[in-house]
């Protein structure tokens, strides 16, 4: 991995380690909550063998990027992708932000604009309002919020290993992944930091990207799965869709929010022919 070093908001260095793959038009793939970057790696493999450049980084606080104490705010997110793409002198970009990726995904275009973006996905995303409020009806209640951070503050290990069954739709009945994928997924959520783990579920639930979003104005698909359970479709894909109306919008039938492993084919495939598209 390639190391790029930014500026904190208090002054220090903070190293973002990135992969940066191929050649061709850029995608960029943005990780979730509380993994890192190597959540995509099956779209890694497959996206340069279609002549697409992929670059995927670990946010600040998770996977081999540094972690400092505070900074856990999608401006400093945004900001932090905003500088990424300069470095590598990304043009045309197809951004594509993975639940709380989205979020990454919807401050930028507002904050840093278009001049490096060519087209925006959305994919199980937490845009463009999660927590449920008087203007919000439709989000998630903040007890459900409350208690996630109480679970990581008394047990993380044992919270995230439940967590990640509910992530990929496992159930009495249902087992769409192996227990050696849920373990994979446990040791890429294990190594954050616990700080940035806490200060993120307040950062993708309590942001509202509704304006960010209302102002998108490059070509956007938006991806979700009918049967998340992690971030309901009602209160993200369905709004941001209703944002934007010329957005496409393609429902995965019976997918849960772990649609990346889940359904991958599926979604490699759309991702691929989304960015051979021209705007």
């Amino acid at each position: 991995m390639s190391t790029l070093s930014v500026k904190s908001s208090s002054g220090e260095a903070v190293d973002l380690h990135y992969i940066d793959w191929g050649q061709g038009r850029p995608v960029v793939l943005i990780h979730g909550w509380p993994v890192s970057h190597k959540m995509w790696e099956h779209q890694m493999a497959e996206l340069p063998r279609h002549g697409l450049r992929v670059i995927a980084y670990d946010r600040r606080g998770f996977g081999e990027s540094s972690k400092p104490w505070g900074g856990y705010d999608y401006d400093t997110f945004a900001d932090d992708l905003a500088a990424l793409l300069e470095h590598l002198d990304v043009r045309d970009a197809v951004l594509v932000g993975f639940s709380m990726g989205g979020g990454e995904v919807a401050r930028y275009l507002a904050r840093h604009g278009t001049g490096r973006v060519g087209a925006a996905v959305f994919v199980a995303a937490v845009a463009p309002f999660l927590l449920k409020t008087a203007t919000n009806p439709t989000g998630v209640d903040k007890p459900v919020f409350d208690k996630m951070v109480e679970g990581l503050k008394e047990d993380r290990p044992a919270f995230l290993q439940d967590f990640g069954k509910q992530f990929f739709g496992v159930g009495l009945l249902s087992k769409p992944v192996s227990e050696a994928t849920l373990d994979w997924a446990q040791s890429l959520a294990l190594p954050a930091s616990p700080k940035a783990t806490i200060d993120c579920v307040r950062a993708f639930s309590e942001t509202d990207f509704r304006d960010d979003v209302r102002g998108i104005g490059v070509p956007t698909l938006i991806i979700h799965g009918t049967e998340d359970k992690t971030v309901p479709a009602d209160a993200s894909a369905e709004e941001t869709a209703r944002l934007l109306p010329n957005a496409e919008y393609k429902r995965y039938e019976g997918a849960p929010h772990g649609l990346f492993i889940t359904d991958r084919h599926r979604l490699t495939e759309d991702l691929i022919r989304f960015a051979s598209i021209r705007g």
